[in-house]
């Protein structure tokens, strides 16, 4: 069932569409072929599917060296001035000197983090015993570049009921450039329209739409409702890795001990 306004008090920003809740009818019917990757894992008690909020991998860190390369530039035209004229350069020249600097650096710094920092997989994994959503997510923050408590995989726990699928269009004028159109997921305050929470699911509508289905599919009816995929899971912390600098940089997935355990099990007699 799609809705022509929104239904949250804060939608998405580029919010396009709703799409149906966590106990509705799915939109759409999954088709495997046309999928980017089959499920992780899936089972009586949880399905895993693969999620990425940084789609492509291994260009930013040719564009970071070069940003870098760019923050030279400033030091070695002040020092071709002081040593061509003997003056020391203006006011102007150094403050606009400094920007020239710093910019690039800071620029840089944060492009090769996006790059190498995001894990090589940020698994969402759906547990129908609990009617829990467990997400592996990846937090970044522009203005702490540096910073390393501002960056990382930090797992997050939600209760299924509460999610809410919005279709999303925005155009970008970088990474795929035009039109970039995804799939969010917004967590909402109990019995309410009111987020509190939203974060990345898929990129690309009619997969996100069909990843969405199918978690609702699985939620819903179990394992069995699921399409048959072709491939075998992609075995993300293992991969062979040869030309990507960015991913052969990048982190595992490393799921704390606890919440590893409870994501993929049911709950037991003494839960």
């Amino acid at each position: 069932m799609l809705f022509k306004t929104p239904l949250l008090d804060k939608p998405a920003p580029g919010w396009k569409r709703d799409l149906p809740g966590p106990n509705e009818p799915p939109s759409i019917e999954p088709y495997p072929p046309v999928l980017t990757n089959p499920p992780n894992h899936v089972d009586d008690v949880y399905l895993e599917l693969a999620r990425a909020t940084v789609r492509t991998r291994g260009v930013g860190v040719w564009l970071a060296v070069f940003f870098l390369l760019l923050s030279i530039i400033p030091p070695f035209m002040w020092i071709a001035i002081f040593r061509t004229t003997g003056d020391i350069p203006s006011f102007v020249f150094h403050f606009f000197g400094l920007f020239a600097f710093i910019a690039p650096i800071w620029g840089g710094v944060y492009i090769w983090r996006m790059d190498t920092s995001a894990p090589r997989d940020e698994p969402i994994r759906f547990n129908r015993a609990r009617r829990k959503v467990y997400v592996y997510r990846f937090r970044h923050n522009g203005l702490k570049p540096f910073s390393r408590s501002a960056w990382g995989a930090h797992p997050e726990v939600y209760d299924w009921d509460n999610l809410h699928a919005e279709a999303c269009s925005i155009y970008g004028a970088m990474g795929s450039g035009g039109l970039i159109e995804t799939v969010t997921l917004a967590v909402l305050e109990p019995g309410t329209r009111k987020v509190i929470d939203r974060f990345h699911f898929a990129h690309e509508l009619q997969q996100g739409e069909m990843y969405w289905a199918m978690a609702q599919l699985f939620m819903q009816q179990g394992p069995q409702a699921l399409p048959s995929f072709p491939r075998p899971p992609r075995d993300w912390n293992n991969e062979k890795i040869r030309f990507n600098l960015a991913r052969r940089l990048a982190p595992k997935v490393h799921w704390p001990e606890a919440i590893d355990l409870e994501s993929r099990s049911a709950p037991s007699m003494h839960d």
